[in-house]
């Protein structure tokens, strides 16, 4: 986990911004992990899809620790990176920030990286298209 004062800014691209509702939360009253994870997932399958041109299935979920709770009610934004390419496979590094809406500062919550695998309408494997691997 990055430092906020080390990473002051989002890296990569805006993928997804949601505001959670207390349907989303704990019984603690914050959003529980669960959802992050599934917001995280949604966010960097969608950069993998774009990059694979079709379908992906997530293959594994990188360490992850939560840095501050999140709130309901507040803006949460997921940032992708695309990090490694393979064959058939790719890893996308997934940040999350979020803010109150009166609050002009955003905070990092945590961060992690999730590696898909391209798949064809059978959901066998398949390759990458050419041109998408990292040298």
């Amino acid at each position: 986990m990055h430092d906020d004062s080390l990473s002051p800014n989002p890296q990569g691209e805006l993928m997804l911004r949601i505001v959670p509702m207390m349907a989303d939360a704990s019984a603690n009253g914050d959003i529980s992990g669960g959802w992050l994870v599934t917001q995280m997932d949604t966010a960097a399958g969608l950069m993998a899809t774009r990059i694979a041109r079709g379908r992906v299935t997530t293959m594994a979920i990188g360490e992850m620790s939560f840095v501050r709770p999140v709130r309901v009610g507040s803006i949460v934004c997921c940032y992708a990176l695309l990090k490694q390419t393979g064959r058939s496979s790719l890893r996308v590094s997934i940040e999350v920030w979020c803010r109150m809406p009166e609050e002009s500062q955003r905070r990092k919550v945590t961060e992690a990286e999730f590696t898909y695998v391209a798949i064809d309408e059978q959901r066998r494997i398949r390759p990458l298209p050419n041109g998408t691997q990292m040298a």
